[in-house]
């Protein structure tokens, strides 16, 4: 363990970040301004009588498996997880474990497609653009097209563009025609082939019939019940069924049926003239500028909600792509509700209908999940894909309600545990719409499916600290949920520590385990803990699952979780230097036997960068490395980053596979 000083969030990342990725959203009022209280408050105010009886009835709920597996004996290594913790480091590069090598498997602007000219950084277009990988990949998967996994199609979010490190010379008060129309094609999605030979774990891109670029003038289908709504038409669609583009994509997931899903998330911060129109609807969603940063808005009128009011409504929901037919249409699903989607993750219950988790990433917001009518037709012939790939449009959309088993005076703030030893309790999920029909008393389906803030917020749900990625044990059924952190938390005027969220000022975030009722992924009420409060472990405001936290990792801001085939999670971090400035990376930690909470930090990033979209393969890894060399005072003009090509290139997102050296495979025990 390395003791490590603890450093503002806010200091910690790049000014520049912030601007680009989200739109200072941090330094804007917080848009949850309701007053709905937390549960666990509530609770703790009853009699001791009434709050027995709580704590009865909750008990009947079942409790995270922490022993699914064997118990590992002690001391000894997980399966998968058999490595040397890498050193907390500042370097710029990606830094693996003893015995592991790496390789990039693609770069932003390397070509997808024959005849595309290779990346030149001083002679860039969007024409070509569109054609090549994209800018800040985040959310990353695989779907094998061979048993051994030598080959496969990657799909990829590219989340926001940084301008300032695109183009030299940049000026953000004046950009020409020709810059913005190449961010349009730098955001979306890339899909296209890697392959890989049967001696190394060196993915590297190829061209195939599966390529293709997602970007802001794709065509989108729009599905499900808010579909054709007046609040989705425009000039442009007076049928409020097509839009064009999607944006800002953070994490994603993959679908049973094999279909990609991915959310948009700070949608809000590419649309101009707000401010005067008095929306608090608006307002809810963190939209309330004049002129934008990118200045979309002088070249396309849909980004001026002067001109195009609605258009803002069309952004901020999940997508469905289907990665094995590139001439497809791909979908955004309103069924799913709208607002800043991290993610969203599906599993199939006992019955065969889906279960889709999703968290909105913004400080004070919820966690959703979606139940759908229709079960899931078996197999992988066309027809079941195009039926699979209705059922998130016909269903139950609810939000998320905790609340503690502790006093709310053991809650203090500062993260230390109740006298229960855990931070815990039990919750239950509240309908807000289920097709046509509301359950949010003055609000239409329609209203509730297009500002599911404002529903959320008049049913009580539980305010969270930036509910990020959302992932289900594959074999467990676990619900795994990344809360990244909060500084706001227990600020003037804003909600205090509640169990789920129990650290006022919380820098360094928590990761949540969710278990639904006797394993049900059809129950309306669950049990949960916080399995990580994370932060330097050196502070004894932190917790590892109950493991020795001398012994494990310091970590920050927890963004996507995955596991490994054996059951393990694994963490990528977006701390942007929270802990002493100390670079991001991709933690592996245990989930039961004795070695639960065993955190260790698998690689880091370069300085300034981003771990994201970590796919944990049997031979290899692969993560999206964002934003490289994005700190203060570097731009194009002055980088602070020469990776991934070292000498005196700019620093480009990329895609990197990692391996185990001599064809074993990852974190081998022996």
């Amino acid at each position: 363990m390395i003791p490590l000083p603890l450093v503002n969030h806010r200091v910690g990342r790049a000014a520049v970040t912030c601007e680009y990725r989200c739109g200072d959203a941090c330094f804007h009022e917080v848009p949850n301004t309701s007053d709905n209280p937390y549960f666990g408050d509530l609770v703790s105010r009853r009699t001791a009588l009434k709050a027995g009886a709580v704590v009865a009835a909750a008990a009947t709920i079942a409790t995270p498996a922490t022993t699914a597996a064997a118990a590992e004996p002690q001391g000894r290594p997980p399966r998968g997880l058999d490595f040397k913790p890498v050193a907390v480091n500042t370097k710029d590069e990606v830094v693996v474990p003893e015995g592991y090598e790496q390789g990039i498997v693609i770069r932003w602007g390397d070509p997808l497609f024959p005849g595309v000219p290779e990346f030149d950084f001083d002679n860039q277009t969007a024409a070509k653009q569109a054609k090549q990988f994209g800018f800040n990949c985040d959310f990353a998967a695989i779907l094998p097209l061979d048993p051994l996994e030598l080959t496969g199609i990657m799909v990829t979010n590219h989340e926001y563009t940084s301008e300032s490190f695109m183009f030299r010379g940049y000026n953000s008060a004046n950009p020409t025609e020709e810059q913005v129309k190449i961010a349009w094609a730098a955001h979306g999605l890339s899909v296209f082939m890697i392959k890989r030979s049967l001696f190394s774990g060196h993915y590297k891109a190829k061209f195939s019939r599966y390529n293709r670029r997602i970007t802001l003038h794709t065509p989108f289908e729009v599905r499900g019940p808010a579909a054709g709504s007046d609040l989705l038409k425009t000039s442009v669609d007076p049928t409020g069924r097509k839009v064009l583009g999607t944006i800002n994509n953070c994490a994603g997931g993959v679908t049973p049926w094999g279909t990609i899903l991915s959310g948009e998330e700070n949608f809000n911060q590419y649309f101009a003239n707000a401010a005067g129109r008095n929306d608090p609807r608006l307002t809810r969603y963190g939209v309330n500028g004049t002129a934008t940063t990118r200045k979309w808005e002088r070249f396309d009128k849909r980004w001026d909600l002067a001109q195009e009011p609605n258009e803002v409504n069309r952004f901020g929901w999940v997508i469905e792509l289907d990665p094995n037919d590139p001439d497809s249409t791909p979908v955004k699903h309103t069924h799913l509700g709208r607002f800043k989607h991290e993610t969203a993750n599906v599993r199939v219950a006992d019955d065969g209908r889906v279960v889709a988790y999703s968290g909105d990433d913004e400080r004070f917001e919820y966690i959703y999940k979606y139940i759908s009518n229709g079960k899931v037709k078996r197999g992988n012939s066309k027809a079941a894909r195009r039926h699979n790939m209705t059922l998130l449009d016909d269903g139950t959309l609810y939000v998320a309600r905790f609340k503690g088993d502790s006093p709310a005076s053991e809650i203090d703030g500062t993260g230390k545990l109740p006298s229960d030893g855990k931070f815990d309790g039990s919750g239950e999920w509240i309908p807000l719409a289920a097709g046509t029909k509301s359950f949010v008393p003055g609000m239409t389906a329609e209203e509730v499916y297009v500002f599911t803030r404002l529903a959320a917020d008049k049913v009580g749900a539980t305010k969270m600290d930036r509910p990020e990625d959302i992932e289900t044990h594959p074999r467990t059924g676990t619900v795994y949920c990344a809360l990244s952190n909060n500084s706001e938390r227990g600020n003037t005027g804003k909600e205090g520590a509640t169990e789920p969220n129990p650290r006022v000022k919380n820098r360094h975030g928590q990761v949540l385990e969710l278990t639904e009722r006797r394993g049900d992924a059809l129950a309306l009420t669950f049990n949960w803990n916080l399995f990580l409060v994370c932060g330097d472990p050196a502070d004894p405001n932190t917790y590892f699952g109950g493991y020795d936290k001398s012994k494990v990792s310091p970590i920050s801001s927890p963004d996507n979780v995955a596991f490994d085939r054996h059951g393990n999670l694994w963490i990528s971090t977006d701390s942007g230097g929270a802990l002493n400035g100390l670079n991001d990376g991709l933690y592996g930690v245990p989930l039961d036997g004795r070695e639960r909470g065993h955190l260790k930090l698998f690689l880091t990033v370069p300085a300034g960068g981003e771990t994201c979209g970590p796919v944990i393969g049997e031979r290899v890894i692969t993560v999206c490395v964002q934003h490289p060399g994005e700190v203060d005072g570097a731009s194009a003009d002055n980088p602070a980053s020469n990776w991934p090509d070292g000498g005196k290139s700019q620093p480009r997102a990329s895609v990197v596979a990692v391996w185990r050296k001599g064809r074993r495979q990852l974190g081998e025990i022996g």
